[in-house]
């Protein structure tokens, strides 16, 4: 079997603990003395399957430490609650929020795990009511359970919809008003916010509408948009390191070219 038959070897993430946390961010973190700036977000910010995410290739360009604070399937839950986060905010001198998901945070419909947000709890009596046909206990993570909801009735899932938008945008502007430091969004994904969602809901940021960038954009420093029109098969793996079992997803998340396209843009807005 040849080497690209089984994929490229998987990447070592050199897991790293901050004091006040249980989550692993991706080492090693920064050593450099002085103002930071904090990057984070989803598997994207944290760099899954890429060599030198944004955040490693700012690091090297500023003078500044920059911070690796993304986490694997993040949702605006664990980013706005760890105690962590939290503190490297506070003493931040810019912060980089890459948009996540909104179907990875608890809701009025359904409440996800508060460290693994892509990971479905416990469906609300309200969802139980719109849907009383489905068993709640089959699922595990959001998006199949969205999936088999929106098979289920595509009327009812636009009272979902609707409420993942709205809370969306409530969550993220009150986050961004708990900040002090400038913050700068990014959208870092291989679907344009203006393309329509894939039939499988398996692009991320799912649920993000350019209505929505917006008003996050009022309260926010700036926006940059690194994004591509979708992938082409095999494009999609080009400089990506995983394993055998994980190229599937590995086709999901951004690449080098759209991390270094990323870390241009952030670099600009934070030397200008």
């Amino acid at each position: 079997m040849s080497f690209e038959q089984r994929g490229r070897m998987p990447l070592d993430y050199q897991p790293a603990a901050l004091p006040g946390s249980v989550l692993r961010f991706r080492g090693p973190l920064a050593t450099k003395s002085g103002p930071a700036v904090v990057c984070i977000g989803g598997s994207e910010t944290f760099g899954r399957f890429v060599d030198a995410p944004f955040p490693t290739q700012l690091d090297a360009a500023l003078p500044m430490p920059v911070l690796n604070l993304g986490v694997i399937n993040a949702g605006l839950d664990v980013i706005s609650n760890d105690p962590a986060i939290t503190a490297a905010l506070g003493n931040a001198d810019a912060v980089i929020l890459q948009i996540t998901s909104a179907h990875n945070m608890t809701n009025r419909f359904y409440t996800v795990h508060p460290r693994r947000n892509d990971r479905f709890v416990s469906a609300s009596t309200m969802l139980r009511t719109i849907y009383p046909q489905v068993d709640f206990t089959e699922f595990h993570f959001t998006r199949h359970l969205l999936k088999h909801l929106r098979s289920a009735s595509e009327d009812r899932f636009e009272i979902i919809r609707t409420e993942l938008e709205a809370a969306w945008v409530a969550r993220m502007r009150k986050f961004l008003s708990q900040i002090v430091a400038p913050v700068h969004l990014l959208w870092l994904s291989n679907r344009a916010p203006d393309a329509p969602e894939d039939a499988n809901l398996m692009q991320d940021p799912l649920f993000v509408t350019p209505a929505m960038l917006e008003l996050a954009k009022a309260d926010a420093a700036t926006l940059t948009i690194a994004a591509t029109g979708g992938g082409d098969g095999a494009s999609d793996l080009k400089g990506k390191y995983f394993g055998p079992k994980e190229e599937a997803v590995a086709r999901l998340l951004p690449g080098p070219k759209l991390h270094n396209w990323a870390a241009e843009e952030l670099l600009r807005h934070l030397q200008g």
